[in-house]
């Protein structure tokens, strides 16, 4: 088993940092009234954690006890719609967003159906059952409509944890609905704190120096964190010595396709970088993944007056991304607007939008 996942805390008691979050959290938990929650914040910094250890303490180690179930939903047009659900006694957890288009459909059929049930153990402390939902940012509105549409009318015996990265693409009667509950990153100390929790754990020592290169190569991302840990564990086991931490594969290849971009803009140069997100998105790696690994490495490295520009077009074709089935359309997209853009400087031609 992973470190992330054998030191995940269970409880909120266990929870190393944000301890005025987890007390906050205990008092929701001992109250008869509890609302409709909304966990944001970075990826990494801990909210499903958090989400989880509400859960057990609303009612009880049963909570851990899960099953994973896989729904086929039908659309319109009476295609399959397979969507994970992984459930407990007293919760479900889905992601909608997997539904591409019909998240929408996902969300009134699963809702309802929970809804309408009653609370199968008699024994249990709350009668409501609970669902979380993942990536909530990434819902169409047509979702988000229905979503608070079922928040009004099933209030008596459901209650709705969404997780998101931010909250500016909820829709403010959901956020009205709910209380919004940041989850920050860790600091470098809470990080390290933790890294050199599970290191004693696993009965190995962690010097100081490393464990500062791992929260600077981490971004804040403590998931991403323990794995680095794990990976140097077992590249060097006492990790004596000079410490590289590696990129990731496709992170490597995007950078690389960057480069081209940045070296040639021509049609031939653009066949070869669709070519390269086509295998990008072949080997799973999500369309707003991409975009913003190529922002971040093509900001560093273009002229400043090409900064601001990039970073709209980005926003901008991300969000496509999200409305679309055919997501290599938009992202091919965005590699011939920056293109232009580079073109344009050389040229000395101003750049029209």
């Amino acid at each position: 088993m992973l470190f992330v996942d054998k030191h995940r805390p269970k409880s909120l008691a266990d929870l190393s940092y944000h301890e005025d979050l987890s007390e906050r959290l205990r008092g929701l938990a001992d109250s008869e009234d509890l609302p409709h929650l909304l966990f944001y914040g970075p990826s990494g910094a801990g909210k499903k954690t958090r989400i989880h250890a509400l859960i057990k303490e609303l009612f009880g180690p049963g909570a851990h006890k899960l099953k994973i179930d896989q729904r086929v939903f039908l659309n319109p047009s009476k295609r399959k719609i397979d969507v994970n659900i992984i459930s407990s006694t007293y919760h479900q957890e889905i992601t909608p967003s997997d539904a591409a288009g019909y998240d929408r459909l996902v969300i009134q059929d699963v809702l309802k159906e929970i809804a309408q049930t009653q609370q199968v153990d008699v024994s249990a402390k709350h009668r409501f059952k609970v669902v979380v939902i993942n990536e909530a940012d990434s819902l169409s509105r047509d979702a988000q409509s229905a979503l608070r549409r079922t928040m009004e009318k099933y209030m008596g015996n459901l209650r709705l944890i969404l997780c998101a990265t931010s909250t500016s693409k909820i829709i403010a009667p959901i956020r009205s609905r709910c209380l919004l509950i940041r989850v920050a990153a860790p600091n470098e100390k809470q990080m390290t704190s933790v890294l050199h929790h599970v290191a004693k754990k696993e009965k190995f020592h962690l010097p100081d120096n490393v464990a500062a290169q791992i929260y600077a190569d981490s971004g804040g991302n403590l998931r991403k964190a323990v794995l680095v840990l794990e990976a140097l564990r077992m590249q060097s086991p006492d990790l004596s010595g000079p410490i590289s931490i590696a990129q990731p594969d496709w992170e490597l290849y995007i950078h690389k396709m960057c480069d081209s971009l940045l070296s040639e803009q021509t049609p031939q140069r653009l066949l070869a970088i669709r070519n390269n997100l086509y295998e990008l998105l072949v080997h799973a790696i999500p369309p707003k993944t991409i975009i913003k690994s190529m922002v971040d490495y093509l900001v560093t490295r273009v002229d400043e007056s090409l900064r601001i520009g990039i970073v709209e077009k980005a926003a901008f074709f991300e969000g496509r991304t999200k409305s679309s089935n055919k997501a290599i359309f938009h992202l091919e997209a965005f590699a011939v607007a920056v293109m232009t853009m580079i073109k344009s400087l050389y040229m000395g031609i101003e750049w029209d939008e």
